[in-house]
């Protein structure tokens, strides 16, 4: 009779659904692994615009390359290498890393953003803790802003021909 009783109140205390079911089992979590190929690096795609970033990040000693050219030299505006370098002051990691990076399309402006985008990809897959802060400051978000089309019947996009009253 007591076993019975027993089996009684278990079923009275079993989960009814799934959900409950993965309620009352322990929150797993899970850690990312950082990925890294044979040679150390890591690898992250941006974009901003018509610009196209290819970026790997590697241990080093902070000298960063885009197109082949020492970055201050290819992003000669001291706003585009500000731009660049958000991503190391924000994750706290000036001078800890080497880049390589292959821009295509757009202007210098569209490419600092596609190399910080890449970047900031490019850093979380080498150390996933760096994504809370990166992802606070909007970096692993694509920024979807493109030039407006030009519509027919207007100059550009919005601007129309000049009306003359009179």
């Amino acid at each position: 009779m007591a076993e019975g009783m027993e089996k009684l109140a278990e079923l009275k205390n079993a989960p009814t659904s799934k959900k409950e079911e993965k309620a009352t089992n322990e929150v797993e979590t899970v850690v990312a692994e950082p990925k890294i190929d044979e040679l150390g690096r890591s690898y992250g795609t941006g974009r901003r615009k018509e610009s196209i970033a290819r970026v790997w990040v590697k241990r080093g000693n902070g000298k960063i390359t885009v197109n082949g050219k020492e970055f201050r030299e290819y992003f000669a505006r001291p706003t585009f290498q500000m731009i660049i370098n958000q991503t190391f002051s924000i994750a706290n990691r000036e001078g800890e890393f080497d880049v390589i990076a292959t821009v295509t399309g757009g202007g210098l402006s569209g490419q600092a953003g596609a190399v910080r985008h890449g970047l900031s990809r490019a850093l979380v897959a080498f150390e996933p803790g760096l994504r809370s802060p990166l992802k606070a400051a909007g970096f692993l978000t694509r920024d979807s802003r493109t030039v407006e089309r030009k519509k027919p019947g207007l100059r550009k996009a919005r601007r129309s021909r000049q009306w003359k009253k009179r």
